[in-house]
């Protein structure tokens, strides 16, 4: 089996509401945009992936990656995979690629991926995972619904200039619905998206002020509290904390870095996503060392459904993975209807709030090709 032809398509969804994710600087975000890409052989067996970007990752893959692809065995996995290691230091990163091959190859094999790697569980605890700044009386019924819903965690978005505003929030959702719900925070300190102003930077006292409320309020992590290269900042800050543990990862790319945030001791919980940060089949090693370390691992995943399943995947396949994550915030744009609007058959929770391994070979993607044709804007083959 040889590999014939990369082809990517960019994909622009819009959204049918408003959406102001916190970490935006305000920015009403209309749309949900994402490259398809697929491997095609001359076996006629294909595998698909997904980049959270738009035409800069097509153009990345088309000039980086499918030169060197064209021509080679799909199942030789780690021989390819400097291919996108290396493309990094030309474009933005494309490691999503990866995924197509694996997906490929658990086609063939008649199996789903996680299967493939151990299958250590069949469904991962999901985390209701939000984007905007609410009111706190707001908060509060978002968070009885998704109760109602089946969630039994949810993670709630700091960003306000003045971090008393956030705690409150918190203190809310806490005073409304005790312990019936386990609550994660995300600062969105490690990395900054482009733009002036609009983001207060914390330090190290502002960070330790507001994690040292949330141990108080029993909140289980502490997302992104400092600037991703702050080694020295995170390991003092989780030193200081008894039981909040201090999470992040998803801003760091490749095997060097993530390992670094293992050996300096800056997170109690990794966080990488199979779409930026490494190779799919890397991001296992990287679970096996935190494991080591008595850490935990809990995929980033943001952008699409496409994207989610992967990471459902590969938080299935390792022993150390308590959460999924699970973007979804109503009544804003952002949905997992929304979310999943290339998929036919969308990603749900079952009734104790876990997200099930699908049983299809691959990573079990059926798409919604009707849908993809319709918003498809540039296609690259």
């Amino acid at each position: 089996m040889r590999i014939t032809s990369v082809i990517s398509r960019v994909v622009d969804f819009p959204l049918s509401a408003p959406f102001h994710p916190a970490w935006a600087r305000g920015r009403n975000q209309p749309n949900l945009l994402m490259v398809l890409v697929e491997v095609q052989t001359d076996e006629g067996i294909s595998g698909f992936s997904a980049a959270h970007a738009g035409l800069e990752a097509a153009v990345a893959i088309d000039r980086f990656v499918k030169p060197y692809l064209v021509g080679q065995d799909p199942t030789r996995i780690e021989r390819l995979a400097s291919i996108w290691r290396d493309a990094e230091i030309l474009g933005p990163p494309v490691y999503c690629v990866e995924i197509c091959l694996w997906d490929l190859l658990g086609r063939l094999a008649g199996m789903p991926v996680a299967r493939l790697w151990g299958g250590f569980a069949d469904r991962v605890k999901a985390y209701c995972s939000t984007a905007e700044l609410r009111r706190p009386e707001e908060r509060v019924e978002d968070v009885q619904r998704f109760l109602d819903e089946g969630f039994r965690a949810v993670k709630l978005r700091f960003h306000h200039p003045d971090p008393r505003d956030d705690l409150k929030v918190v203190e809310a959702v806490r005073a409304a619905v005790g312990d019936r719900i386990a609550i994660m925070v995300d600062a969105n300190q490690a990395g900054v998206e482009p733009g002036l102003g609009g983001h207060e930077v914390w330090g190290f006292r502002r960070a330790l002020e507001v994690a040292r409320e949330l141990e108080r309020l029993g909140v289980v992590w502490l997302e992104e509290p400092l600037p991703r290269y702050d080694y020295d900042g995170l390991a003092r800050l989780r030193d200081r904390l008894e039981r909040l543990w201090i999470a992040g990862g998803e801003d760091n790319h490749g095997l060097h870095e993530l390992r670094l945030l293992i050996d300096r001791g800056c997170y109690d919980v990794l966080q990488p996503d199979a779409l930026l940060s490494e190779g799919i089949s890397a991001l296992r090693t990287v679970a096996a060392l935190a494991d080591t370390a008595g850490l935990r691992f809990a995929p980033h995943t943001w952008g699409n459904g496409i994207g989610l399943l992967a990471n459902l995947h590969l938080a299935a396949s390792v022993p150390n993975c308590p959460y999924l994550e699970f973007p979804h915030d109503p009544p804003s744009g952002w949905t997992a209807a929304a979310r999943d609007q290339m998929l036919a058959e969308p990603l749900r929770i079952d009734a104790e709030g876990y997200v099930r391994v699908p049983e299809r070979p691959g990573f079990g993607f059926v798409l919604d090709e009707e849908a993809i044709a319709r918003h498809t804007v540039a296609t690259l083959s």
